[in-house]
C-alpha cells in the first residue's frame, strides 16, 4: 500500500487525504491543531463554495450542510464613491445558476478531520517545519504540502514571471455575526467596489450557532477603509472597526448591521498577505522532494472568492493525478506535470485577481452595463463557478470593449425592430 504524507488540514489537504484514503492509500495527515481546537479556535476565513465545488464533495460524500446552510442564488455588485455616497452608484443582481454555499471553515474542518481517522487516516497533530520533512519525509512515497499561507510555504521558490505583487494589496478583516437581518437583494454574495479604497463583501453563512452572516473588509493598506485595531483586539472591539468602516463609506449597508454582534469571541480575524505564485516543486537539502498544492503555491487575494473552491479543484486534481500514476515514483516529473493540469485553471484567477485588485477602466464600463443588461450581470455571476470564460470578455480591455460595443448593437437593433 502506497504511503502519502499531506502536511496541512485545509479545504485542499482534508479533501485530497479523505480522498485518497477512500481510493485504498495509507494516508497521514499532519495538522498543528485536532478537531477539538479547530472547532473552538479562530475563526480561519470567509469562504463561498459554488457549483462544480459543492458537486465534487457531493460525489465524495463531503458535502454534510446541505440541509442546513442557507442556498445562495445571486452575485450582487455595487459600485460607490468611498467618501459617503447615501447609495451606490451602480447596484445589480447577477443569477447563479446553480446555488452556491457558505460553511464557517471551523465547523467544516474540524468534522472532515473527525470523519478522517474515522475512515481510517493517521491524523498527527503537529507544526511541521523543515526539519521535520527532511525527517519523515523519506518514509512516504509522496509528500503533499497544504499549510497554505504559513512560513512553510516558502520553501517553494517565486515564480517572478508569474507573480505581480510584492507585498499584500489589501487588509483583511472578517467577522461571523449574528442578528443581522437578510439582504433586502435575496441571498447573494454582496460585494461593493469603492473606487481606489478596497471592497466589502457580505454573504449568508452556516457556523456553529446556525445560520448567520460574514462580513469581509477588503481595505487598500493605509487607506479610508483599514480597520486599525491592535493585534490583542476583541472581537467586539474588531466589530465596531468594521462598523465604522460601513457607517463612513457604506451606509446602507451599516443600517443591516447596526445591531450585529460576533457569534463567538472568537469570530473576528484580521491580517494580509502577499498574492504570489511559486514553484510547484521543494527539494529539501537531504533530496527530499516535496509537492505543494493550493494557496500554498498559488496564493490569491480574496476578492474573487476563489480561495476555497481553487483549494477544492486542486485537491480533486491531484487525487485523479494519483491514482492514475499507480505504481510509478513521484518524481519531480509527475509533480510538475501535476501542477500544471491545476495551474490551466488556477492562472485564470490570478489574471482575474489582478484585474480587480487594480481596477481598469474597462471594469467599471462592464459594471455600468451590468445594470442595464441582466445577461451581462448573471454572466458575470456565473464567472465566479467557472472563471474560465473570463478571458473571452473581462479580463482584457479590447475584448471587453468589444463585447459592450455588441452588447449595445444588439440592444438598439431590437429596438428598432420594435419600432418597425
Amino acid at each position: 500500500m502506497r504511503k502519502i504524507l499531506v502536511v496541512g488540514a485545509g479545504q485542499s489537504g482534508l479533501q485530497l487525504a479523505i480522498g485518497l484514503l477512500a481510493e485504498g492509500y495509507d494516508v497521514t495527515l499532519v495538522s498543528p491543531a485536532g478537531p477539538e481546537e479547530v472547532r473552538a479556535g479562530r475563526v480561519r476565513s470567509t469562504q463561498c463554495l459554488f457549483g462544480p465545488a459543492l458537486r465534487r464533495e457531493r460525489r465524495h460524500g463531503l458535502a454534510l450542510w446541505d440541509e442546513e446552510a442557507p442556498l445562495i442564488e445571486g452575485v450582487a455588485v455595487h459600485v460607490a464613491d468611498p467618501f459617503g455616497s447615501p447609495q451606490p452608484d451602480v447596484s445589480w443582481v447577477g443569477h447563479l445558476e446553480e446555488p452556491a454555499q457558505s460553511v464557517d471553515q471551523r465547523v467544516k474542518m474540524s468534522t472532515w478531520m473527525q470523519l478522517f481517522t474515522q475512515s481510517g487516516g493517521t491524523l498527527v497533530r503537529h507544526r511541521v517545519e523543515v526539519a521535520d520533512l527532511e525527517r519523515i519525509g523519506p518514509r512516504y512515497d509522496l509528500v503533499v504540502i497544504a499549510a497554505g499561507h504559513s512560513g512553510l510555504s516558502e520553501i517553494f521558490a517565486r515564480n517572478e514571471q508569474r507573480s505581480s505583487h510584492r507585498g499584500p494589496q489589501r487588509s483583511l478583516t472578517l467577522a461571523y455575526l449574528t442578528d443581522v437581518p437578510e439582504n433586502p437583494r435575496g441571498r447573494v454574495l454582496d460585494r461593493t467596489s469603492l473606487t481606489g479604497a478596497g471592497e466589502i463583501f457580505t454573504l449568508p453563512t452556516h457556523a456553529s450557532i446556525g445560520p448567520c452572516h460574514a462580513l469581509l473588509v477588503e481595505a487598500v493598506p493605509d487607506g479610508p477603509m483599514e480597520v486599525r485595531t491592535g493585534p490583542e483586539a476583541s472581537s467586539e472591539e474588531v466589530l465596531a472597526g468594521l462598523l465604522d468602516v460601513l457607517r463612513r463609506h457604506v451606509p446602507w449597508e451599516y443600517e443591516r448591521f447596526a445591531d450585529a454582534r460576533p457569534i463567538d469571541p472568537t469570530a473576528t480575524l484580521q491580517g494580509a498577505y502577499n498574492p504570489v505564485v511559486r514553484e510547484p516543486v521543494a527539494r529539501l537539502d537531504n533530496g527530499t522532494l516535496v509537492l505543494g498544492m493550493a494557496d500554498t503555491v498559488v496564493a490569491n487575494d480574496p476578492i474573487t472568492a476563489q480561495g476555497a473552491n481553487m483549494a477544492s479543484l486542486c485537491a480533486e486534481i491531484y487525487r485523479r493525478a494519483v491514482v492514475d500514476h499507480g505504481g510509478l515514483p513521484f518524481d519531480e516529473r509527475f509533480m510538475r506535470s501535476t501542477f500544471a493540469s491545476y495551474w490551466w485553471h488556477a492562472r485564470q484567477v490570478t489574471a482575474w485577481s489582478k484585474v480587480l485588485l487594480t481596477g481598469p477602466p474597462h471594469v467599471w464600463d462592464l459594471y455600468r452595463l451590468a445594470e442595464q443588461h441582466q445577461e451581462t450581470a448573471d454572466r458575470f455571476a456565473n464567472s465566479f463557478s467557472d472563471p474560465t470564460e473570463l478571458i473571452d470578455w473581462f479580463l482584457h480591455p479590447e475584448r471587453a470593449m468589444q463585447y459592450i460595443d455588441d452588447v449595445r448593437r444588439k440592444a438598439s437593433s431590437k429596438v428598432e425592430q420594435l419600432a418597425l
